[in-house]
């Protein structure tokens, strides 16, 4: 015990870039990932307008081959294992031990170690950039035996395996860390069922990270010995059997990166709407069925192998549709009878909502074998994922940050570059996206570097090209909100919106360790609101009672 305290006190004493580095504080730890995360995230954008821009017309020379293929993988990579999964991390590191009512996070020491293993794969993945062959060129799903050895040499594709493996590593020890804070540290009269929504989408995210990470990390690792030399996936089974194993994670993780953001649009939705989230309990009932149908549909990705079965999976991919209806009920439900006011969180919440659908809408036609086989490696494939991850989590994504980035850093974003922010982005997203659904229709394939000249696709790829253009403006106008809302603040105060739930019942930042004094009592999955309630209804009846001051008067209501 004595060998340790010098260390920790030393680590305390540290200030500056270095004390945030070495920090155990779950909030300095999620900040540091979510920055590190949009980092990655400019990063993965810009390598979108190169490949947008080589595919803007026909026979386009802008860049190789390989190079493009080298853009694909890693944007692929970067936005999935680097941005939109961390990012979902980081809100759950930040936010959820305040919305329970806990001081820190479990295991607070093993969190930072977490952030640092992801941060340093996220690194290693990118160096594949400066070797001789270049970066990984097959894919974020290193199919085999594309991604053995003999058909993709290089040191560049061995580091991207092993950033692949750390940063997996990292971000499954993050979910254990906030699914044993959520177990055992929620605050007295903080139940499973008075969690506030978001919480509960945190949870089945980590039940799912815990669930299905450790299946990337097996097939990584099998990967990159296999290009050692070994011969593991060896012929047809040898591919089904990766296949298998990549998708065992890779479907759930697509939840993982749509939770939380769902929760974070819920949120934003109920306190723009001064009304509390609408049907609590069938949420949190679908929220469960939706994470556990989502450990059964892995093969969906693989209707057209011919080495799964086929029935089995469409019928648990089509089921699906019954949570995912239950949630859009609950979000209409909550915005009937309330007092709407159109935030910038609100116009990205309901984006959140409208844009998603299309990506929903277009998952139940690909759920579907005889359709899928008509659409698979198509460009409709392309344009649903994206509308689920882009025009879906990213917009829902953004309605966290302006419903908390008062609380995070203690002052407001600009209303009006927020809603430039958002209308860029609504006209970007769908200019580059819906088109691809019609490319893919006409017979357009994914991952080609140049395509021939066809009646109407030139057209429809400078149109996305047009549109990843808007989106690249559309980012700029956050980053100056960001930049300006920092340089010249406006004070935000502890609770701007009358939010409903426990991290507005601190100060903007909180301190340390999150709340100084008693809780407020905790009587449903939105306090706050409980104790206006009461407050309020107290108040009129000491009105009515002709013993208290009215709402106008000078006097405050009890």
């Amino acid at each position: 015990m004595s060998a340790v305290a010098p260390a920790v006190t030393t680590v305390s004493r540290l200030t500056g870039w270095a004390g945030a580095a070495a920090s155990t504080d779950h909030k300095r730890i999620g900040l540091n990932m979510g920055l590190a995360a949009l980092v990655f995230f400019v990063l993965g954008g810009v390598m979108a307008l190169l490949m947008r821009t080589q595919l803007a017309q026909p026979h386009m020379s802008f860049v190789s081959d390989a190079t493009y293929n080298q853009l694909f993988t890693m944007h692929g990579s970067t936005m999935i294992y680097l941005f939109v999964t961390p990012m979902a991390m980081a809100m759950a590191m930040y936010l959820v031990p305040l919305q329970i009512g806990a001081a820190s996070v479990a295991w607070p020491r093993l969190a930072l170690y977490a952030f640092w293993l992801w941060l340093c794969g996220g690194v290693i993945m990118q160096l594949g950039w400066l070797t001789a062959e270049g970066a990984g060129s097959d894919g974020w799903f290193a199919y085999v035996p594309l991604s053995n050895s003999a058909n993709t040499p290089g040191v560049g594709q061995d580091l991207w395996t092993l950033g692949v493996i750390l940063a997996a590593a990292g971000l499954l020890i993050s979910g254990a860390c906030v699914l044993v804070t959520i177990a055992r540290h929620r605050a007295p009269g903080m139940s499973l069922m008075r969690m506030p929504v978001f919480t509960w989408t945190e949870l089945a995210s980590v039940l799912m990270v815990v669930g299905s990470f450790p299946v990337l990390i097996v097939a990584m690792t099998l990967l990159y010995i296999e290009r050692r030399g070994a011969h593991i996936y060896t012929g047809f089974s040898g591919a089904i059997d990766y296949q298998d194993l990549f998708w065992f994670f890779g479907h759930p993780v697509v939840y993982v990166m749509f939770f939380p953001f769902l929760g974070a649009a819920a949120e934003a939705l109920a306190v723009n709407a001064h009304k509390r989230w609408f049907g609590h309990t069938p949420f949190v009932a679908s929220i469960l069925a939706f994470a556990a149908l989502s450990m059964s549909v892995w093969a969906h990705h693989m209707f057209t192998t011919g080495g799964v079965t086929n029935e089995y999976f469409a019928f648990t991919s089509t089921a699906l549709i019954v949570p995912a209806g239950i949630e859009y009920f609950d979000a209409i439900g909550t915005l009937i009878g309330g007092s709407i006011l159109l935030r910038t969180s609100m116009l990205f919440a309901l984006g959140f909502f409208v844009q998603f659908l299309i990506g929903g809408l277009s998952g139940i036609f690909i759920a579907s074998p005889v359709l899928d086989y008509h659409v698979e490696d198509s460009y409709v494939i392309v344009g649903h994922f994206h509308y689920t991850l882009f025009a879906g989590s990213v917009f829902g994504f953004f309605a966290g940050v302006y419903h908390w980035f008062p609380k995070i850093t203690g002052a407001r974003l600009r209303e009006g570059l927020g809603k430039l922010h958002f209308l860029l982005l609504v006209v970007g997203t769908n200019l580059t996206f819906f088109p691809m659904l019609f490319l893919g229709q006409s017979g357009m394939p994914r991952r080609i570097a140049e395509y021939p000249t066809h009646p109407g696709w030139g057209t429809l790829n400078l149109l996305e090209t047009i549109g990843a253009g808007v989106i690249a403006l559309a980012i700029a106008a956050f980053l100056a909100n960001v930049w300006v809302s920092l340089r010249a603040r406006e004070p935000a105060g502890g609770d701007p919106w009358l939010g409903h739930t426990l991290e507005w019942a601190t100060s903007s930042p909180p301190p340390r360790h999150n709340f100084v004094g008693p809780l407020p009592p905790i009587t449903s999955y939105a306090p706050l609101l409980d104790l206006r309630e009461r407050g309020f209804a107290a108040g009129t009846a000491a009105v009515l009672a002709g013993s208290a001051p009215g709402p106008h008067s000078q006097g405050r209501w009890p």
